[in-house]
């Protein structure tokens, strides 16, 4: 499989010998302290299947970039090739506070990618500081617009124009249900199925409803929790998923960690991060230091947020693999089995 960057690829700073000492020396400290407490080895995770939702049955081998990003408004743009389709669905999928590097959730990008979507990956902020919450959804919206139009031009693959839909990460996520009532106001299609990764905002207030009531009936939602997040709050995940009253396809699914086997299961806030240095735009802050740290690509990605993301395309798109992510089903639970045959501890889920 290779990875092919447009030529008209916009470089950032790479880090420098400061910055590059300082996240060594955290990766070292992290390290040490994992060592101090690590159990015996156990039974080892399950593989990524080889076919289904979340499965390596690939049909494209290469991955092509477009970096539009230099705004704050800007967009990253991936899409399939070799072969090259003539056209293909879009995903749009959108990052975590600060998490402005792509590569963070690289994995998960190509596996969408080279199962032959487009990802649209917006940029809604210009650093950690200095963008105004409240111009996220604006921002978001606009390279949303902005990429669709582009992919309508030159050698691009054609998007189709069908149902999308929006996978989002932390504000991400809060941005995409924000998105999911408010389309229209910022002329964007309506995202017709949702996947929300421990969705929050913390102390911020922009790109966050009180109420999701008017989210359309037809949106298809999904909102993942992670027990042991200690970043944004349980509360504003059901907030979302008590108020949206006339979305009868939701769901609220329950990470826990589970330590049987080796590597054990965490369920932190950043479990969906699949670090893939390919995707790696050059961009450093503390958030991207810490993708390092716990972007590690597992059967939580394979049995869980790859699963789900592809079993939401397939059903908002098909009405097909319907039952792996929703419904409260044996498939959407299931994160697999640990090589002595146990199951990992399968997801607590909500029905409304």
């Amino acid at each position: 499989m290779s990875f092919k960057r447009s030529t008209n690829r916009f470089e950032f700073p790479r880090m420098g010998p400061w910055t590059r000492r300082m996240m060594l020396s955290s990766v070292l400290v992290v390290g040490i302290l994992g060592l101090s407490n690590r159990k015996a080895d156990g039974p080892a995770a399950s593989v990524q299947p080889l076919s289904g939702p979340g499965g390596s049955n690939y049909i494209h081998a290469e991955v092509i970039m477009q970096d539009s990003a230099q705004k704050t408004d800007g967009y990253w743009l991936y899409e399939p090739a070799n072969p090259r389709p003539d056209s293909a669905h879009v995903v749009v999928f959108m990052h975590g506070y600060a998490a402005l590097n792509p590569m963070a959730y690289g994995g998960w990008i190509r596996h969408l990618v080279r199962k032959g979507n487009i990802v649209i990956f917006p940029r809604y902020q210009r650093d950690m500081w200095t963008t105004p919450t409240e111009r996220f959804a604006q921002n978001a919206a606009k390279g949303i617009r902005d990429a669709l139009q582009a992919l309508k031009t030159g050698e691009h693959v054609r998007p189709i124009d069908g149902p999308l839909v929006m996978i989002g990460h932390s504000y991400g996520g809060a941005i995409s249900a924000y998105l999911g009532v408010k389309y229209k106001k910022y002329g964007i299609p309506q995202p017709k199925g949702l996947l929300l990764c421990a969705p929050g905002t913390g102390p911020m207030n922009g790109a966050k409803l009180d109420d999701y009531g008017q989210m359309p009936a037809g949106t298809k939602l999904l909102i993942v929790n992670s027990n042991d997040d200690q970043v944004v709050k349980e509360s504003f995940q059901r907030t979302i998923f008590n108020t949206a009253v006339n979305t009868p396809t939701r769901n609220f699914l329950k990470l826990n960690a589970d330590d049987h086997g080796s590597p054990a299961i965490k369920a932190h806030h950043n479990a969906c991060y699949s670090l893939d240095e390919a995707f790696d735009n050059g961009m450093r802050n503390p958030t991207i230091y810490r993708s390092y740290l716990v972007g590690v690509t597992n059967q939580v990605d394979h049995y869980g947020f790859w699963k789900w993301g592809d079993a939401l395309l397939d059903c908002v798109r098909a009405g097909e693999n319907c039952d792996f992510v929703f419904g409260g089903t044996e498939q959407q639970k299931s994160l697999g089995t640990w090589a002595d045959g146990k199951k990992v501890k399968e997801m607590e889920v909500w029905l409304p």
